[in-house]
């Protein structure tokens, strides 16, 4: 990949975005408005992609996959945040909403692409099985005591955590989460490190310059994009009323937008058979989305007395049965096929089909 250069649109999208936030200051988001802001929206993901690409190429793995997944993360989290604020009563179930969309979309729908993807390219690709079965230990640890267990506490009626056992809760998810990252960074680092092979595992990397530059614009276009999807969130709502779709859907849709430059990243490295970046991608963007997610909304609730809705549904909880169970199966092998890849997504579909219709 050609980095030394960049490409016009890399930084002109980030550019045109925010120009088009200024603008929405001073005009409403009609409906034209609002397809131009969906394009423009779209066009910052690729920008986001190639920048995040270039950071990681530059830092080397597995430090530049954490790049993309934990800045993702907190812009999430900001947006949520803010929704929160502005309607704290409709919104106690959209971080649960949001981090459990999060969690399907990466481990059914972006993992199954990849391994789809990649083993229709490459018929089979391997992968370090010790950094994949980490990544599922901590994954079923994080989903179960921050989504499941809220419905069998007594202290308060499920699906809520009494304040005392949310303080638990943000606790918990951060030192799974540190671990995590200590493990994949310092301690066994060599877990996570792709297999000798791939289509451009010798291209040379960027310069510090053009990395900085590209982390800047990274940073940008994030923040852009969450902007644009924060703005478009009251049209979207209208929208969704309109169409007799539930609530939940709304979580879906912010996870999917902070999710596709992560998606499309990954997808790219399982095309050049780099499956050990895919999921490094993957499985440390689920664990991110709720490693940094929970702690973060569970500190804004208790700051400021706002009900924040954890638990899930019986629906909720056995698609993420499945999820892990699968997940468990299908990565515990260190090779993968297009029938791995089908799997995930059949599950993908399920849940987004009974999230239209529950």
């Amino acid at each position: 990949m050609a980095v030394e250069r960049m490409p016009w649109w890399a930084w002109t999208w980030p550019v045109v975005a925010w120009g088009l936030l200024l603008a929405l200051l001073f005009v409403g988001l009609g409906g034209p408005i609002a397809a131009v802001a969906g394009i423009v929206l779209i066009a910052t993901v690729f920008a986001a992609v190639y920048h995040a690409e270039v950071v990681a190429h530059r830092t080397g793995e597995p430090f530049g996959t954490l790049v993309l997944a934990i800045a993702v993360t907190v812009i999430e989290v900001a947006l949520i945040v803010s929704v929160m604020i502005a309607a704290p009563g409709e919104k106690a179930g959209l971080a649960r909403d949001t981090v459990f969309a999060g969690v399907m979309i990466v481990m059914n729908g972006i993992v199954g692409l990849c391994l789809l993807w990649g083993g229709a390219r490459h018929h089979e690709q391997g992968f370090q099985i010790h950094g994949a079965s980490a990544a599922l230990a901590v994954l079923a640890a994080l989903t179960t005591l921050t989504l499941v267990v809220p419905n069998v506490a007594s202290s308060a009626p499920g699906p809520y955590f009494s304040t005392s056992q949310l303080v638990f809760a943000g606790i918990v998810s951060l030192v799974l989460y540190g671990a995590f990252v200590f493990i994949q960074t310092v301690r066994h680092r060599d877990y996570f490190l792709p297999d000798v092979g791939g289509e451009d595992v010798h291209a040379p990397p960027p310069s510090d310059r053009t990395a900085m530059a590209s982390a800047a614009l990274l940073l940008v276009s994030l923040v852009a994009v969450v902007a644009l999807a924060k703005a478009l969130t009251p049209t979207l709502e209208v929208g969704l009323v309109w169409l007799g779709l539930p609530k939940a859907v709304i979580g879906i849709i912010i996870a999917a937008v902070v999710l596709l430059p992560e998606c499309l990243a990954a997808l790219k490295a399982a095309q050049a058979n780099r499956l050990q970046t895919s999921l490094n991608l993957a499985l440390g963007s689920a664990l991110a989305a709720i490693g940094l997610t929970i702690p973060a909304v569970v500190a804004v609730s208790i700051t400021l007395g706002q009900p924040l809705e954890l638990g899930l549904d019986d629906k909720g909880r056995l698609l993420l049965a499945l999820t892990l169970l699968i997940g468990v199966i299908t990565l515990g092998t260190g090779r993968t096929t297009v029938l791995q890849g089908i799997v995930h997504l059949v599950i993908f579909a399920a849940f987004l089909f009974f999230a239209v219709v529950p």
